[in-house]
């Protein structure tokens, strides 16, 4: 397996800095944090150029703060100026290693997938009934704060070679315990972190319909008995060579007597529906006359699923 070296002067060159710094302000230009940053941008682009080339860098202080939608969690927030011009430098640099060594299967963070690209691929494998006839569902506990930073360090040096830049990559990740959400490089760690067992899946175990959105798993079989073997053969490699645990709330069951719940959408083998949580949500919006942005958001989840109904019962609403 090839590994990539000479990469670190490309993450702290100047003209990487200053795409990096565009690519993170965009769509935030209101925030303090951008605002600040520009009062004194060449001097601060300038300034931390220097901070990496001499490796004097270090990850600034986190706030923190919970959310309780869709379920409660902690967040981390850098500030703009270093931290997340930083990120994206990085990124700028390693996405295209990420991306090629995720399989077809992972869907979270990369360009042209994402939630409807998972919602397409489900639909897909739903058509072929008999294969599809049952489905084992399960999410990781506590997968960001679980998260082990010595494999995952293991993990990148099977990809990376570049001293200089791997001094970088473990200064972040020991930045805090486990990996912070809100952090924009832990989405991509998350999703590196659980690369090769996806690898282990389909390669190894000859798993067929398997779709992973960051923690959430979904795996499609002809037969029950075989996804109860495939969740005992998943436990004892998350454990063992992860140090993870899947929750207990796990379910196997057949497709057509309860639907997929996933990714938003609640999947039949014959047709697909909004989970009933973004429908009420959309009624409310409608019914609280929200701007028009936040409503044409809401069309889009419908727009990938057997909707015409919902909008009809909808959209007759004056917004």
């Amino acid at each position: 397996m090839k590994r990539l070296n000479n990469l670190y002067q490309a993450v702290y060159s100047i003209e990487n800095l200053e795409l990096a710094d565009a690519k993170a302000r965009k769509g935030k230009m209101g925030q303090y944090g951008v605002q600040l940053h520009m009062k004194n941008e060449r001097e601060n682009i300038a300034a931390l150029h220097e901070m990496l080339k001499n490796k004097t860098y270090r990850t600034s202080q986190y706030t923190r703060f919970t959310i309780f939608e869709p379920k409660e969690r902690e967040i981390f927030r850098l500030p703009y100026y270093p931290d997340r011009i930083t990120h994206h430098a990085i990124m700028n640099v390693l996405e295209g290693m990420f991306t090629n060594v995720f399989t077809a299967d992972t869907y979270s963070c990369i360009k042209g997938k994402g939630i409807h690209g998972a919602a397409r691929s489900v639909r897909k494998a739903l058509r072929d009934v008999p294969g599809t006839q049952y489905c084992l569902k399960m999410d990781i506990k506590k997968f960001y704060p679980s998260i082990d930073h010595n494999i995952l360090k293991d993990l990148l040096r099977r990809k990376l070679k570049d001293r200089d830049l791997l001094w970088l990559l473990d200064s972040i990740i020991d930045s805090a315990d486990g990996l912070p959400i809100g952090n924009y490089l832990s989405q991509y760690f998350a999703n590196f972190y659980l690369t090769y067992f996806d690898h282990w899946l389909k390669e190894v175990k000859g798993v067929k319909y398997y779709f992973r959105y960051a923690d959430d798993l979904v795996i499609l079989a002809s037969d029950k008995k075989y996804l109860h073997q495939i969740l005992s053969e998943i436990r004892e490699y998350l454990n063992t060579n992860l140090k993870l645990t899947i929750k207990s709330n796990y379910q196997v069951f057949p497709v057509a007597a309860r639907s997929i719940d996933f990714v938003g959408y609640r999947f039949y083998h014959t047709h697909t529906l909004l989970r009933k949580s973004i429908k009420q949500n959309f009624a409310r919006m409608i019914a609280r006359r929200r701007n028009p942005a936040s409503i044409a958001s809401y069309n889009g989840w419908a727009a990938h699923c057997n909707s015409r109904h919902l909008l009809k019962k909808l959209l007759h609403v004056r917004l």
